[in-house]
């Protein structure tokens, strides 16, 4: 395509140089012609082209030679007093005869312009002699003009010319630039498309994204993956005892096999299980699905239930982002921290989901906050619970907005009500211990919210921080450190080291059976 307009613009360059060439020549004829038209002799012309000029200038009606005679007022009245002298001689008798009359052109140029006819040399040279020298001296003038205006119109032509010609260069160069910028963001298209294509295919390899009705979508492994980074960014935030926290301490020495969850679990990776199943698998090379890791057992059982508000208000200046950021990275250090650990997710607006992390991030803002009944779940997942440490922590930006009645009908408008339901069901959440209760209220300019946030707090005996969508993370990072007392089981007397305890490779571990939700 390029190679097109390379040779459209050599064309044009070509003729641009034609014809200024054929102007230049024009232009010196014409001037050699101007100066012989100064020093012309009219009884003998040779140019052509001067021929032409002449016989024009001959057939001007406006020339002095194509208008009639006119005699001026002296030679009127000199022939007025010729007539008298004549009459008085007649009458006295001495008569000298008739005047002679004044010689006429025997030719009237301007006739011969009119009927269309045109002069032939021998003609053009009769009409020469016929002129008096004033008036050849006129023709002259007249052709050295007939000539400079021939060559401002050749110059204005040629001018016109050069600039359609450069005019025609520019669309071209134009047209040029764009063919070449639509054929590089063709190149970075295809390039983009080969990058999007290879990346697709590693993500779905590594089961990260999947095709559901023609189009890719996040996996749960990818938000999972996401998660961890979220909790890596916000760690850096968090002061060293509560970062060190996060990781735990001393180890039990007792180990069971299992399949891989966290990236930090490597370090205890059964290598040949983990071959073994790759290959059962049918692949190569071992990957999360196929690791198999010695965990260490821990005594404590955990179960913990995040609420999130995902109502209308939520949407506004990017809180629910921030809060489904944060409630991953809370998720990921309760499971780092506790593999075995129940978690459990809602999302609540009018009505209140269980979700996994997936669902989580995908979630959409809904109506009006239920709060009522999303504690009313809350109370409903705990109570059958056997874990020693249960917590709730419950994320919102404003006042119970909506409650569910006994028909189990969602109800909306009398905010008093759903406050009362609100507080009804956190007296039927507080008969469950041991529970801690955190609320995080995102700021607001409605000293009414914050009333409502601490009566709730009060009656679950928990506790309250206000803060701000950016430190989110942070405070909820900091309140489940802050409660994380870790008890693990002591090893028996006479058990062997870690080392001495790790099972056989080919020989499957003991793996206890846990009660816990999404996925952990």
């Amino acid at each position: 395509m390029l190679s097109e307009y390379d040779r459209r613009s050599s064309e044009l360059e070509a003729v641009r140089v034609r014809n200024e060439s054929a102007l230049r020549d024009e232009i010196a004829a014409l001037e050699a012609r101007l100066k012989a038209a100064r020093d012309i002799d009219l009884r003998r012309i040779v140019d052509p082209g001067l021929l032409g000029a002449v016989q024009e200038a001959l057939l001007l009606p406006d020339a002095s030679w194509n208008r009639p005679y006119r005699p001026s007022l002296w030679e009127r009245i000199r022939a007025l007093v010729a007539r008298l002298a004549a009459f008085f001689r007649r009458l006295f008798g001495r008569s000298r005869g008739a005047p002679k009359p004044r010689a006429e052109r025997s030719l009237t140029f301007a006739t011969l312009a009119g009927e269309g006819r045109t002069l032939d040399a021998s003609l053009i040279g009769h009409a020469i002699a016929a002129l008096d020298p004033k008036e050849q001296g006129e023709l002259r003038e007249r052709v050295s003009d007939s000539i400079r205006r021939s060559e401002h119109e050749l110059k204005k032509d040629a001018e016109a010319k050069r600039r359609e010609a450069e005019s025609q260069r520019r669309r071209l160069d134009a047209e040029r630039d764009e063919a070449r910028r639509r054929a590089e963001q063709d190149v970075d298209r295809r390039v983009r498309e080969a990058e999007e294509r290879r990346v697709t295919q590693e993500l779905s390899e590594r089961g990260l994204v999947a095709e559901r009705n023609g189009e890719l979508t996040v996996t749960y492994a990818l938000v999972e993956r996401f998660a961890r980074l979220v909790l890596e960014d916000e760690a850096r935030r968090l002061p060293g005892d509560v970062r060190r926290s996060l990781k735990g301490s001393g180890a039990t020495g007792i180990y069971e096999k299992a399949r891989l969850r966290q990236a930090d679990e490597v370090a205890h990776l059964d290598i040949p299980s983990s071959v073994l199943e790759a290959h059962l698998q049918g692949s190569r090379h071992i990957d999360e699905s196929s690791s198999f890791v010695y965990r260490e057992i821990l005594s404590e059982r955990v179960h913990v239930v995040l609420a999130l508000d995902t109502s209308g208000s939520m949407e506004e200046s990017g809180k629910l982002t921030a809060a489904k950021k944060a409630l991953l990275a809370l998720y990921t250090a309760i499971r780092r921290r506790y593999p075995d650990a129940t978690i459990d997710v809602l999302a609540f607006d009018n009505d209140v989901h269980v979700l996994d992390l997936l669902e989580l991030w995908e979630t959409p803002p809904g109506s009006f906050t239920n709060t009522g009944e999303a504690i009313h779940l809350a109370h409903l997942l705990l109570r059958p619970s056997r874990a020693n440490r249960k917590e709730f922590f419950l994320i919102t930006d404003g006042l119970p907005e909506s409650y569910t009645d006994a028909d189990g009908r969602v109800r909306s408008g009398n905010l008093d009500a759903a406050l009362e339901n609100a507080v009804a069901r956190a007296q039927e959440l507080r008969t469950i211990g041991p529970l801690r209760f955190s609320m995080i209220l995102l700021r607001s300019e409605h000293p009414e919210y914050e009333r409502a946030a601490r009566l709730l707090t009060r009656t679950l005996q928990g506790e309250l921080v206000i803060t701000d969508p950016g430190r989110l993370g942070f405070e909820l990072l900091v309140r489940w450190a802050g409660g994380a007392e870790l008890s693990r089981a002591p090893a028996p007397a006479g058990e062997p080291t870690p080392e001495a305890t790790v099972p056989e490779p080919g020989r499957r571990g003991r793996r206890r059976r846990a009660d816990r939700r999404m996925g952990g």
